[in-house]
């Protein structure tokens, strides 16, 4: 019980992060007036909509991935005490769950975010428009978490080093060396996802919008919707020749 509260309490915070930066994004998408700045009301507003009328579909959709999540903390304990095969497929299997759980929320979110569905309409309204669209390959090639994810781990590994260095200008030891690049290495790498999961989250937002409303882009941001469409046509000439 205390694992699963421990994982809800974090895809609670992440998500509703999420859902914040999704509503915000679509109202720079569709109103850009209402979101000329980062002290907008579209931030104020995205943000209450996240912790008032659709928190309760966020905590569902969080509570999903903590149960799978705590499950498989279990299976890997039980692995430390006896590595047995079945044991080694059941977190092998836990693990594909939770990817797919993971990878359903991201989109689902976006959509809760944006119109305020709830999270199973959420997710089949997404999935929908993307299959409409043809664009399942283009969601599949998404390499911008793995990015920004080894960004992350870049900059844990500078500020590990910066801790290092740190340590020897105050005199201290090299017994002190590891941990504090372990200490330098994490705080860097939590930070930096914090600051890179508000990218991600801007990106997936930008791609549900202009696959469900390209014109309401080239009307509002007219230059950037024509960089948008020359980059994503030649990348993908197939699935973007209609745009």
């Amino acid at each position: 019980l205390f694992l699963v509260s421990f994982y809800w309490t974090h895809q609670v915070i992440k998500n509703t992060v999420h859902c914040t930066v999704a509503g915000t994004v679509g109202t720079w998408w569709f109103a850009p007036h209402e979101a000329s700045s980062c002290c907008s009301s579209a931030v104020r507003d995205s943000w209450i909509r996240s912790v008032t009328t659709s928190f309760g579909s966020i905590c569902f959709g969080s509570l999903i991935v903590a149960i799978i999540q705590a499950t498989k903390e279990i299976v890997r304990q039980m692995r430390e005490q006896d590595d047995g095969i079945l044991l080694c497929c059941a977190e092998c299997l836990i693990g594909c769950l939770e990817a797919l759980a993971e990878y359903f929320n991201k989109w689902a979110f976006v959509y809760v975010g944006l119109y305020g569905y709830s999270f199973i309409d959420s997710g089949k309204n997404v999935m929908t428009l993307f299959k409409t669209r043809g664009w399942t390959t283009i969601i599949t090639d998404n390499l911008v978490g793995s990015v920004l994810a080894m960004l992350s781990v870049g900059v844990g590994l500078i500020t590990g080093l910066i801790g290092i260095l740190l340590a020897s200008m105050k005199g201290l030891g090299a017994e002190f060396a590891g941990g504090a690049f372990a200490v330098g290495f994490i705080v860097g790498l939590v930070l930096t996802s914090v600051l890179m999961s508000v990218v991600e989250s801007a990106t997936n937002t930008v791609i549900v919008c202009f696959a469900e409303s390209p014109a309401e882009f080239e009307a509002n941001h007219p230059q950037l919707s024509a960089e948008m469409r020359s980059a994503w046509q030649s990348a993908w000439p197939v699935e973007c020749a209609n745009y």
